[in-house]
């Protein structure tokens, strides 16, 4: 989903979006507001935003203090929406699909930054252990990202 789409979800949803000059942040909500970083690229931008959909969607209260349990686990399951809603299982799927096979060539095909990628990734190998089939696809988190057509 692009920054774009990702904007009219906002809209859509009656929240306002702004591009402003963080300086600690590149991204952060409050109650209906979100703010982005205005000097970073579109791509991140769309990442970024889309984290902040996650926390309006699944996040309670104020959760910037990390060393709290409660707090770590929202933090989670918000990026876990965005990692979801930009990428999601079916999207690597599609990804190698279209050739896009190493990390770099993936990110481009899915538009997304590296950094998130990675990070999904990560949380995908976290939630679903070592590989997880979705539609006749076998995708492999360990040892290196690979995924595998069923026969």
């Amino acid at each position: 989903m692009s920054y774009e789409d990702l904007l009219n979800e906002a809209d859509q949803s009656g929240l306002t979006v702004k591009e402003a000059s963080l300086q600690s942040n590149d991204g952060r909500i409050k109650g209906k507001r979100i703010a982005i970083r205005r000097d970073i690229p579109t791509v991140k931008k769309a990442d970024v935003l889309a984290e902040e959909l996650g926390h309006y969607r699944t996040t309670a209260g104020d959760i910037l203090d990390q060393s709290s349990a409660n707090n770590r686990k929202q933090e989670r399951t918000a990026r876990l929406w965005a990692y979801n809603k930009r990428i999601g299982l079916s999207g690597i799927i599609q990804g190698f699909r279209q050739h896009c096979h190493s990390r770099y060539e993936l990110a481009e095909c899915l538009g997304v930054s590296e950094e998130f990628l990675q990070e999904a990734i990560e949380c995908y190998r976290e939630k679903y252990g070592c590989m997880v089939e979705l539609d006749g696809y076998i995708i492999l988190f360990e040892p290196s990202l690979a995924v595998m057509e069923k026969l």
